[in-house]
């Protein structure tokens, strides 16, 4: 009985200071992952499939479309100012937009809708962490508590069931995730947008990213 008023006033007093909302973590959730050529080609066919479906709706039936790079500041890509993802998904998308049937131009002509796409990283420095689905330690607690009285082989047989279960309910969480936007304007207003979000692999940054120039030095010649 005085254990109980005991932990019941810790509880009191615990409760009474605070005083700013207790952080929580979102309800479970799935995000998907870009580790091949073969994703960004379902994420053209996606996007292909939404442009296509909203150009019927608006009636943009016989209008011609162009897919433009994904370059800083809205210009068209100079030499070398692409990246793997760019010019991978460009061309992917092109042709999910022809095999859609979408009028799909391969220069711009000042007539098409331009698809416009843009490509943000984002870096998270701090470390997250990736708990299993709730409900696998209650049940692999139980599984392992029915061997208690067993031999050491099906102990040892069970500790290995539950550590296999771990790792396949585990996910390796990076630091890298990356926000995929395509969007077509006509007359100053979107007829089209859609955002994307993915995991991916944190040594394969570098392919959503444009490449970046090197420092120009300014070489002078000086007199003895």
């Amino acid at each position: 009985m005085r254990g109980i008023l005991l932990l019941s006033l810790c509880a009191f007093f615990i409760s009474g200071c605070t005083r700013i909302p207790q952080p929580t973590g979102y309800a479970l959730s799935e995000q998907q992952k870009l580790q091949a050529a073969y994703h960004w080609n379902v994420l053209a066919n996606d996007v292909a499939n939404q442009i296509n479906s909203e150009l019927i709706e608006r009636g943009y039936l016989d209008t011609s479309v162009y897919v433009k790079h994904s370059c800083s500041e809205g210009k068209d890509c100079g030499p070398g100012q692409t990246f793997p993802f760019d010019e991978g998904f460009n061309d992917l998308l092109t042709t999910q937009l022809v095999n859609f049937g979408v009028p799909t131009r391969p220069e711009k002509d000042g007539k098409s809708l331009v698809v416009d796409y843009k490509v943000q990283v984002l870096y998270h420095q701090a470390d997250r962490y990736q708990w299993p689905r709730p409900g696998v330690l209650t049940a692999l607690t139980a599984g392992i508590m029915v061997f208690r009285n067993a031999p050491f082989e099906l102990a040892a047989l069970a500790g290995a069931a539950a550590v296999d279960g771990l790792w396949s309910t585990s996910v390796v969480n990076g630091n890298y995730e990356v926000i995929i936007t395509t969007s077509i304007v006509d007359n100053n207003l979107y007829i089209m947008r859609k955002s994307d979000i993915y995991y991916i692999n944190d040594p394969d940054f570098w392919h959503y990213r444009p490449v970046e120039s090197a420092n120009e030095l300014e070489l002078t010649s000086s007199r003895y």
